[in-house]
């Protein structure tokens, strides 16, 4: 089975073909275009059936990614972490893009179960309203912050609530008393609240669009106590494809949620990771914060370990990690409800796709 490892560029990407034994075979640089993108698939061609290993850089190979699944070619993802390790093994010192590629190829060799590549579908739909709402969140935040200041100067009695400024009503209240201010101080706060106003309309909208969607595509996982809305969004554009986890506990090491083995000898011990994709641990933390709260499975859960010794973060830690596990399965389930499957890899004696 030949591997082909891809070390992508913004301008380039650099291809280099090893043997089952990690044997540099050939290479090849193309343009990051679709002419390159031809070339790269005709010089694949020759090779037969491969497996592509690419370089986990989304933001850079991910059209060469949809044209390599277009044409039928198994494609795994390998993180930068792993290509470093490669990189200190092999005989060839330095850094260079066939290097990189030839790491990425033999990282693939010797690791069965990387993340598989699939097309994007409706789970980056809703990472990207996700992300965009993100953006005019903090946009508000910011022109907030320095328009509580303006009207702090101008009257001290428009002072306004904590969250205040996210609501309509408010906004259009401040809008009619600032008509009685006058001078370049009450002029720059009413251009700030009609700032406000239109940012958080278009808030409102991207709120209602991606509820929409989550609410048609994770009834699962919206049926966990706790998870809303957004926080399922969260988790659905940043998992993209449940089925590319093999299992529980590869999502859970995704999310950082499982713990980091640090122990020699006979006594088991741990740390907390601090790795994983924070923004989906963030978005499981919220959850479990809330089963706390009320007094469903989670909360009886927390006390349970608080009587077994351990301290509040503790507790919460743990009730973290069983949540990943009950998310992963809606995960899973709702995609099966859809149809939607990712394609698994076929495995071959060596663990490889075919």
């Amino acid at each position: 089975m030949i591997v082909v490892g891809i070390d992508g560029h913004k301008n380039t990407h650099t291809l280099v073909a090893v043997d089952p034994l990690g044997k540099r075979l050939a290479e090849l640089t193309v343009a990051a275009r679709p002419a390159g993108h031809l070339k790269a698939l005709a010089w694949l061609h020759g090779f037969g059936p491969v497996l592509i290993a690419v370089e986990d850089c989304r933001h850079l190979t991910r059209r060469f990614e949809a044209d390599l699944l277009n044409s039928g070619h198994a494609v795994v993802r390998v993180h930068t972490r792993l290509m470093a390790g490669a990189r200190r093994s092999a005989r060839e010192r330095g850094k260079s893009d066939p290097i990189d590629a030839e790491a990425v190829a033999r990282v693939a060799l010797r690791e069965p179960d990387l993340p598989k590549a699939c097309l994007d579908g409706p789970s980056r739909d809703i990472k990207l309203l996700v992300d965009h709402r993100r953006t005019l969140v903090a946009q508000r935040t910011a022109i907030g912050n320095k328009l509580r200041w303006f009207l702090h100067e101008l009257d001290p009695e428009l002072a306004v609530a904590s969250r205040g400024l996210r609501r309509l009503c408010i906004l259009d209240h401040l809008a009619q008393a600032l008509i009685q201010h006058h001078g370049t101080l009450a002029a720059i706060a009413a251009e700030l609240v009609a700032d406000c106003r239109r940012l958080s309309e278009r808030i409102n909208a991207l709120e209602s669009k991606i509820r929409r969607l989550v609410t048609a595509r994770a009834p699962h996982l919206l049926a966990i106590h706790g998870c809303g809305v957004l926080g399922a969004a969260v988790i659905i554009g940043e998992a993209a494809d449940a089925t590319r986890f093999v299992s529980k506990a590869a999502f859970a090491r995704f999310n950082g949620t499982a713990p980091i083995p640090v122990w020699s000898g006979n006594k088991v011990r741990v740390r907390l990771n601090r790795g994983g994709n924070r923004t989906v641990n963030h978005a499981l933390h919220m959850i479990a914060v809330t089963q706390v709260r009320g007094d469903g499975e989670g909360a009886t859960y927390f006390a349970k370990q608080l009587t077994a010794g351990k301290t509040k973060t503790e507790a919460l830690r743990l009730l973290r990690r069983r949540i990943s596990d009950r998310v992963y399965r809606a995960l899973l389930a709702d995609q099966t409800d859809l149809g939607e499957p990712c394609n698994p890899l076929p495995e071959t004696p060596m663990g490889l796709a075919a």
